[in-house]
């Protein structure tokens, strides 16, 4: 039998990711990626007042965004310790959002409770695609907005995702998080809704691609628990993989590293009742 043929233990699939993003510390990169928020929040044209559900939100980055715009906003995640790095922002920076644990697959909320969704790399990882992106169309009200951000096949996160799923095989039957990223695998994601696409990238800057490295190994739990996983010698063999793979990126001139990471934007506005 193909493998694309083959249905995933969805549920045993979510347990190990789950693992994985509460593994190392996300938010210290989450923060960097602040500005996709900003532009996203910008892109579906968010009002003041507007109900918000910002779903896999991570540590708060576009939660944070949409408080900042005057909107009433829940920030919901399946990692605990996420949720918690998201409050403590919002409270230094004394923004009223709500935190709520829940499942992207499975949003305790009723049909049309919010007007806006947002999800920045963060829904796009949910196992059960088609369940996720119908959970995003079931909670926003018809003629709502639903604002995506997620990685592309072709740019350098995805690149990076299937180098690391070459060292990491991911469970078969599984479809790669970048199908978010794809034009096409979006518009039968979300049959009978308008939408607009935009790509674009998010620039990684640091100190040198040796640098990048050691940040993405402890804090970014794709990588933080394929390296833990690794033998010494095919740890060191991803190690030289990703600094090719970075160094190919790099736009830097050699003073820092200066990597653009594409992306595209998308705001979706659902059907009408």
């Amino acid at each position: 039998m193909s493998t694309e043929n083959l249905v995933p233990d969805y549920q045993a699939v979510k347990q190990r990711q789950q693992a994985v993003w509460a593994s190392g510390d996300y938010a210290a990169i989450g923060v960097t990626l602040q500005i996709v928020g900003e532009n996203l929040c910008e892109a579906v044209d968010l009002r003041a007042g507007s109900r918000v559900l910002d779903v896999a939100a991570g540590n708060g980055n576009a939660s944070l965004a949409a408080a900042r715009r005057f909107a009433q906003v829940t920030s919901t995640d399946y990692v605990s310790g996420l949720l918690a790095r998201g409050r403590a922002r919002a409270e230094a920076e004394c923004l009223p959002v709500a935190f709520q644990e829940a499942d992207a697959e499975a949003l305790p909320f009723a049909d049309g409770s919010y007007d806006v969704a947002l999800s920045t790399f963060g829904v796009m990882f949910a196992p059960d695609q088609e369940r996720a992106a119908a959970e995003l169309a079931r909670v926003v009200v018809p003629g709502g907005r639903i604002g995506l951000a997620s990685w592309t096949p072709e740019g350098f996160i995805g690149k990076l995702l299937g180098l690391v799923g070459r060292y990491a095989p991911p469970a078969p039957g599984l479809r790669p998080p970048t199908r978010w990223g794809s034009e096409e695998a979006l518009r039968r994601l979300f049959p009978g809704h308008a939408l607009e696409i935009r790509p674009r990238s998010f620039i990684f800057r640091y100190r040198s691609p040796e640098h990048w490295l050691e940040v993405f190994t402890a804090c970014y739990g794709p990588t933080h628990k394929v390296f833990a996983a690794l033998d010494p010698e095919r740890r060191g063999a991803l190690a030289r993989d990703v600094l090719d793979l970075l160094r190919s990126h790099d736009r830097g001139g050699g003073g820092s590293l200066v990597v653009p990471g594409e992306y595209l934007e998308v705001v979706i506005t659902t059907r009408p009742a």
